[in-house]
């Protein structure tokens, strides 16, 4: 069998960041930048206020005080986006914040430091100042944040909420970024019907597509078709050849075991010849050491040449197996780097807020748990079993997701009472992280250390959330 690690780099050396391209600033929200950015304009473009007040020159405001209070005639009103006429000396304009600074204006007295209300109000003829203002009190002096020129954000920057908003503040609408990953997925098997629909002996819910595709979403990446498939050479075909000719990546589930209708593993013996849908397939298939997600696969589909695609496309499939838990566990130890790899973002500069990018912007080491019940492990195959959050008190209740003292351990147990079992899907809801269990192990006591693997999940208020780990360390 192949080590995980081992195989993880067979699959990424196959792969390269998609080409980049322009994309207005909504839509490259959660990308990776693939330019050097600088500003275009200053920040702040304007002089300005930075208080509801009133404009004037320090000058004409020395010795104010409550008990003497400087009066100023009120020449004008400076609203935001307005560009007023100069300040005449003597005198003072009322201005809001954000408004532009008239010219010979030098500070801002705020409202509550003068005889006048805040709020709507007619424009009094004079004002009384209760404060000496000094010069630049309550003023943003233009391109004091960046100036023109001064390097904003740097190529591989994972463009975050915040990363956005000074992309705009500098004067840029478009951004060269590397774009979001176009993904299909495909469930084989002649044995899945449509969630909901009544089941005829031996048929079962596809639940592996909808899985998938969440999982593309919550990774950053753009379900672009999901489709069934039978277990015919015919019928994969078909699919896959539209798969291809739409999407970065194609990713199966299912037909990459020994069984004796595992459609892809046909499809990766065909010549060209025999096909007729694709131009060509070429699959490589591997038995990995851990555990669920033994049988893998990985490989090139080969399309048409067509109208949209002149001499047809390249593009990479990954194949999982098609337990659910399988399917879950794959994801997110395989086909998480493959994304990143697509998208850049393994080696991005990425940021600590809630990107949509999930997994693939992680950046937490996988963190130390304990087990709260004992379970098996298979010996020789590295273990991923699907955990919740627990109590040592009470392990078999449901989490409690009370946040552990710092430097504390964090109790987990399995989802179900059959631990690993790769069928079990309807517990997969409960999973919050995977535990890992070293190759050589076959057992974990209670008690024991073990590394966690963070899940893709939402979070909640009060509720701990684990770190997610970094996608170079899947191996962990």
């Amino acid at each position: 069998m192949m080590p995980l690690e081992d195989y993880v780099a067979q699959v990424l050396a196959c792969l390269q960041p998609l080409p980049a391209t322009r994309l207005s600033l909504p839509q490259a929200h959660g990308l990776v930048l693939a330019e050097d950015v600088c500003a275009d304009l200053p920040v702040p473009p304007w002089t300005n206020s930075a208080m509801d007040g009133y404009a004037v020159r320090a000058c004409d405001t020395a010795g104010a005080t409550v008990s003497a209070p400087v009066v100023l005639p009120v020449t004008g009103d400076v609203p935001a986006g307005a560009r007023p006429g100069p300040l005449r000396p003597g005198t003072a304009m009322r201005i809001m914040t954000g408004a532009m600074l008239p010219e010979g204006a030098d500070a801002v007295v705020k409202v509550e430091d003068t005889d006048q209300h805040a709020g709507d109000h007619p424009l009094p003829r004079q004002v009384a100042l209760y404060s000496e203002a000094t010069e630049d009190l309550a003023v943003r002096r233009a391109g004091e944040d960046v100036a023109v020129g001064d390097p904003v954000l740097a190529s591989g920057t994972v463009l975050s909420a915040r990363a956005v908003s000074s992309l705009a503040s500098v004067g840029r609408a478009r951004v060269t970024v590397l774009p979001r990953v176009r993904v299909a997925v495909v469930s084989t098997g002649s044995e899945l019907t449509e969630p909901g629909d009544a089941l005829a002996p031996g048929t079962i819910p596809d639940s592996n597509s909808l899985l998938l595709a969440g999982l593309v979403a919550e990774a950053g990446g753009q379900v672009v078709m999901t489709a069934r498939s039978g277990d015919t050479l015919e019928s994969l075909e078909e699919v896959l050849a539209e798969a291809a000719s739409r999407a970065d990546l194609v990713l199966t589930s299912g037909g990459v075991s020994a069984g004796a209708f595992d459609p892809l593993k046909a499809l990766g013996q065909a010549s060209a010849d025999g096909l007729h849908a694709l131009a060509g397939a070429d699959l490589s298939f591997a038995t990995v050491a851990m555990q669920p997600g033994k049988p893998q696969g990985h490989g090139v589909l080969r399309t048409r040449p067509s109208e949209d695609d002149g001499a047809g496309r390249s593009v990479p499939v990954i194949m999982l197996p098609g337990n659910p838990v399988s399917v879950l566990v794959s994801f997110t130890l395989v086909v998480a780097p493959a994304l990143a790899r697509l998208g850049g973002f393994d080696g991005a500069a990425t940021s600590p807020d809630g990107l949509p990018t999930g997994v693939l912007a992680g950046s937490a080491e996988p963190v130390a748990g304990r087990a709260a019940v004992p379970w098996r492990s298979p010996a020789g195959r590295r273990q991923h079993l699907t955990v919740r959050a627990t109590s040592p008190q009470a392990p078999q209740s449901q989490p409690e997701h009370a946040a552990p003292a710092a430097g504390e351990a964090l109790w987990v147990a399995p989802t179900h009472r059959l631990g690993s079992g790769s069928h079990l899907v309807a517990s997969l809801a409960c999973a919050e992280a995977l535990a890992v269990v070293p190759a050589e192990a076959d057992s974990v006591s209670e008690g024991q250390e073990v590394a966690l693997i963070a899940l893709s999940q939402p979070a909640a208020p009060g509720r701990a959330v684990l770190p997610r780990p970094s996608t170079s360390r899947q191996g962990h």
